[in-house]
């Protein structure tokens, strides 16, 4: 009897260390070749220039044919957002995130359904930025890209306006390209270094030229829904939102957390030191609790990932880069430090899915890869995506409250 008993307490053991010791699925990568996608087939054939892609380039992807997603928006609890719009050829996705997130502020705040110009906003960050490449002797970084809290500064310094009232597009033009007007810009300044000729009025009044003539110059009156208004009164009387309750936050070990620090990123241009750094719990959580409450996000991080699937519109990690466990602040951290988190881009997270016990995030994004696609307009990312790749986000600072009480006491 006791030996029967002792067999099976043996057996009982070696079951539970078996099913612990149970290991997690692989997943698997395979190499899928480039095909031309929207931005070939659509933007640039628009915009009349050569499609110039390095034919039989193969890149390492997921292997996940037969791995089952939740892309479909229908399963998501979204909240009201403005349609996403293309980018087109331009590096301007901070404004498309950042504005589509005010768009949806204004919709949640006053039920207002609002076409806000992401254009006004860029032309400004490219102005304000010229008058810093003065102020620093030629040493501020001159490109598109920006970072989503430049919608802030650009509203108190400018205000806004509807996109009825400035596109950014010139008669006739049906795509955004920055391209060889960011050229002409840098060349002019390049020559501005070269000379010495630091006189911040007549750079400012040649960058504009420059703009201008690409963009259309932005109106400092307009007429909208019958009532006159110029930027500043636009944001005060109409959209009645105060720019600077809007909040930055990170997550970066490298910087003192539950403090105000700088995103240390060439976007970061103006190297503002308004981000929030929290631990990377406390930045999930500020990001769950804001969605499932309502509030959009404007959230920006690296897309370049063999987890990526265009077609399916998909964003995962997959478990030959890091099992989903083992993500956590240290390793976040790695691939900052690094360089392999970038970024990249900006996109506005409007919905939420739980799917086999993870989030899944709708987000409406600009880029060309999510166009020409079954669901328009939109990706859906992983929460391990979020947590290990997704470097900041723009918020509302009672959406965040749950962490901000733990801060500013």
């Amino acid at each position: 009897m006791r030996k029967n008993l002792f067999f099976v307490c043996i057996m009982l053991s070696l079951t539970v260390q078996i099913t612990a010791q149970k290991p997690v699925a692989k997943d698997k990568a395979r190499f899928v070749e480039y095909k031309p996608g929207y931005y070939e087939n659509v933007i640039l054939k628009e915009l009349n220039k050569r499609v110039v892609y390095a034919e039989g380039r193969k890149s390492l992807k997921v292997d996940d044919q037969n791995m089952k997603f939740p892309n479909d928006t229908a399963l998501y609890t979204k909240y009201w957002h403005t349609p996403a719009v293309s980018q087109g050829n331009t590096g301007t996705c901070w404004a498309f995130g950042s504005v589509a997130m005010m768009e949806s502020e204004l919709y949640r705040v006053h039920k207002k359904k609002t076409d806000l110009s992401e254009m006004f906003v860029v032309y400004y960050d490219y102005l304000e930025r010229a008058k810093d490449f003065v102020k620093t002797k030629g040493e501020t970084y001159y490109e598109e890209g920006s970072e989503s809290n430049a919608l802030v500064r650009m509203m108190e310094l400018y205000g806004m306006v509807p996109f009825s009232a400035y596109s950014g597009l010139l008669p006739g033009q049906k795509v955004y390209d920055h391209s060889e007007m960011i050229e002409k810009m840098k060349d002019y300044l390049a020559s501005v270094k070269k000379n010495a000729a630091w006189n911040e009025d007549e750079v400012v009044k040649n960058i504009k030229s420059i703009m201008n003539s690409y963009m259309g110059e932005p109106p400092t009156s307009f007429i909208f829904e019958g009532t006159t208004y110029t930027p500043k009164t636009f944001v005060s009387d109409y959209m009645q939102i105060e720019p600077r309750d809007y909040y930055s936050f990170m997550s970066t070990s490298s910087a003192t957390f539950n403090q105000k620090s700088e995103l240390v990123e060439p976007d970061n241009w103006w190297h503002s030191k308004a981000y929030y750094n929290v631990s990377l719990d406390d930045y999930f959580l500020i990001i769950t609790d804001a969605i499932k409450n309502g509030y959009s996000i404007c959230m920006c991080g690296d897309v370049s990932e063999p987890g990526i699937d265009n077609e399916k519109q998909t964003l995962m990690i997959p478990t030959f880069d890091i099992a989903s466990a083992y993500i956590d602040n240290d390793a976040r951290q790695m691939r900052l430090d690094n360089g392999t988190t970038t970024d990249d881009h900006c996109m506005e997270v409007v919905g939420y899915y739980v799917y086999k016990n993870k989030y899944w995030f709708l987000l409406k994004d600009s880029g060309a890869g999510a166009f020409g696609v079954k669901q328009v307009g939109y990706r859906f990312m992983n929460e391990d995506y979020v947590k290990l790749k997704m470097m900041n986000i723009l918020l509302y600072k009672y959406a965040a409250k749950i962490v901000l009480d733990k801060i500013i006491k």
